[in-house]
């Protein structure tokens, strides 16, 4: 009986969704798609400083973006820790909902209005180091965050998502050269003897 209840329990936590496509299938269809440092966080939030606005509107500098608690399908926060940057393609908090806050946990919430949302159904979110971009971008295999590939551009991610650069260009972009891949083995032989 014991045993029934917690795993019950714990299958209730869960989140289920189905995979919905990497950044490029999923972005689209957002509020909000920027490229931000991560400045704070509390609970299951993070306080993003947008450093460009890749699409949508946004007329403050910093944002709030609300991740997991109980079964939200979301990331975990402690995924995002503060100084990390990344692109996202986030969802707007429209309407309150129901049982959304607790005064008891209230850094632990589903979010405000106006707030935003980032959901781990999909590409969502990439790494962005010093201007070049990871992840689960194009093409890439379903629940694999940070799929083996070359660093893309945030340039041509940006250009992507205006419209001005297309699906092929990123994945031509995110595939290893194969002369590259070949230095990078001579390399590593060369540094073993």
């Amino acid at each position: 009986m014991f045993l029934t209840t917690f795993l019950s329990a714990n299958l209730q936590a869960e989140c289920e969704c189905l995979w919905e496509g990497s950044f490029t299938d999923v972005q689209a269809a957002t509020s909000l798609v920027v490229s931000a440092t991560v400045v704070s966080g509390k609970g299951n939030s993070k306080d993003l400083q947008i450093n460009q606005l890749l699409r949508g509107k946004e007329t403050f500098p910093t944002i709030r973006v609300w991740l997991k608690a109980g079964d939200y399908c979301r990331p975990e926060a402690s995924l995002f820790p503060t100084g990390t940057r990344w692109v996202m393609a986030l969802n707007r908090i429209e309407n309150e909902v129901p049982g959304g806050f607790n005064p008891n946990t209230p850094n632990v919430s589903y979010g405000r209005v106006g707030d935003y949302v980032l959901s781990s159904c999909g590409g969502y979110w990439l790494s962005n180091s010093e201007g070049w971009v990871t992840g689960n971008l194009v093409k890439a295999p379903r629940w694999v965050r940070e799929p083996k590939m070359t660093p893309v551009l945030l340039d041509l991610v940006a250009a992507f998502v205006a419209g001005d650069a297309t699906v092929d260009a990123l994945v031509k972009a995110s595939k290893v050269d194969p002369a590259l891949r070949e230095l990078m083995q001579d390399t590593k032989a060369f540094l073993r003897e």
